[in-house]
């Protein structure tokens, strides 16, 4: 381990228990990577006195910078300012600095300051106070031999807030280097055929450009990272637009919904959302984003065939000689919700989420799909076989998906349904 190396302690019963899920390392990281730095160690401990003194003395002379996040509150099992003075052989004292941020804190909220709250104000000797724009306690940093130790609050919200700082300190203590990346949100293409279309293309990938994936539900995100913004980063993106730039929603954190609204609004159009399986996922999606009331015009949720029939018109001998989960009820639907909202293009779908419902003809997974306007309306059917609520999720992102390739001209069977569609 060389003295730039950058660790990462969490604590807290809670993280060790399960109760709460790790998100702030994750945190941690992607700042630190924007700044061209990587953590090169993570422990979690809960909140044990002797194993939190031996990982920090370990880690002292062994690190350039220790991350401590976590235990910074005004309770008993807030050990951390109390555990970083035993490390560094030096006692609490109360930080003028600190104690004068308890104190506005609190006068902000109307309550007097009780001892509890005063406790947030013992820090190491020596130590430097790491400001939190929004909890009372601060953090801190102190310089223990070679190591510089900086301690963060658990709360996600206050860790983000002090990022900045955080960074900064850890920067100006070990440098960092200019890093360039470019993120690129997509979705309905999965890592391994993404990285098999760019293996087989003609065109040979730069050393220079790093590639890499980051996959979630219902987007993949693809990475470009260089040291600097080199014309290989630009050639590497235009490759990546000629091989899946039908799947590319668009840069950093859009979202496929915010890609979709974007779309709409430059078009001047509105959209529907007709929903059984579903329940209102996609409806929810769109409204998630600031700004749907300019391009979402409504959302059905018709679950029960009664309820199609009153509210969006489908003909109940299609539903009794069809099924719900059928292409003309999905028709009917669409047809429906667009005269009823006016809007100019939607999406509609009934399907079988399980994990109960299916049959030998339908079994579960089924999803009839129908979108489009009035005059140009398509249809499609396919099977998911899933857990009901990755089904929910995969049928009300590829509803969306398939509207923005409507709007956009782009190929109405995509990769993810071209395998799959019945």
């Amino acid at each position: 381990m060389t003295n730039t190396d950058i660790h990462l302690l969490l604590t807290g019963d809670e993280l060790m228990s399960g109760d709460t899920v790790d998100s702030n390392s994750a945190m941690i990281a992607q700042a630190l990577a924007a700044q061209g730095q990587a953590i090169a160690e993570k422990i979690t401990l809960g909140d044990d006195r002797e194993r939190l003194v031996t990982a920090l003395k370990r880690t002292i002379d062994n690190a350039g910078v220790m991350v401590m996040n976590g235990g910074l509150g005004p309770t008993q099992d807030d050990l951390t300012a109390e555990l970083v003075a035993a490390a560094a052989g030096v006692p609490l004292a109360l930080n003028q600095e600190a104690e004068k941020h308890v104190r506005e804190w609190c006068a902000a909220r109307s309550i007097e300051p009780n001892d509890a709250n005063l406790k947030q104000a013992w820090l190491p000797e020596g130590a430097a106070i790491i400001h939190n724009p929004q909890g009372s306690a601060v953090g801190f940093a102190l310089q223990v031999n070679r190591t510089l130790i900086l301690t963060t609050p658990g709360v996600p919200g206050e860790l983000r807030a002090m990022l900045p700082e955080v960074c900064e300190r850890i920067t100006h203590a070990i440098g960092g280097g200019a890093v360039h990346r470019v993120r690129l949100q997509t979705f309905g293409i999965g890592e391994s055929t993404a990285q098999a279309l760019i293996d087989e293309d003609a065109e040979p990938w730069p050393e220079g450009v790093v590639l890499g994936f980051r996959a979630g539900i219902p987007q993949l995100e693809i990475k470009l990272t260089t040291d600097s913004l080199s014309p290989d980063v630009r050639h590497c993106r235009a490759t990546l637009e000629r091989l899946i730039g039908d799947h590319i929603l668009g840069e950093d954190d859009t979202t496929l919904a915010g890609a979709l609204q974007q779309t709409l609004r430059s078009q001047g159009k509105k959209m529907v959302a007709a929903e059984s399986c579903t329940g209102g996922l996609i409806a929810a999606m769109m409204t998630a984003e600031p700004g749907a009331s300019a391009v979402f015009e409504a959302g059905f949720v018709t679950y029960a065939n009664s309820i199609k029939h009153s509210v969006l018109g489908v003909d109940p001998t299609t539903l009794e000689n069809e099924g719900a989960v059928s292409e003309p009820v999905v028709r009917q639907m669409l047809s429906g919700a667009l005269k009823r909202s006016g809007a100019d293009i939607g999406i509609a779908v009934s399907g079988i989420a399980g994990p109960d419902g299916g049959s030998d003809d339908k079994p579960v997974g089924t999803v009839w799909l129908a979108w489009g306007t009035i005059n140009d309306m398509q249809t499609l059917k396919t099977i998911l076989p899933t857990d009901r609520a990755m089904f929910q999720k995969l049928v009300a992102a590829a509803g969306l998906d398939l509207i923005r390739r409507q709007l956009l001209g782009l190929p109405k069977l995509p990769h993810y349904f071209s395998r799959r569609a019945i």
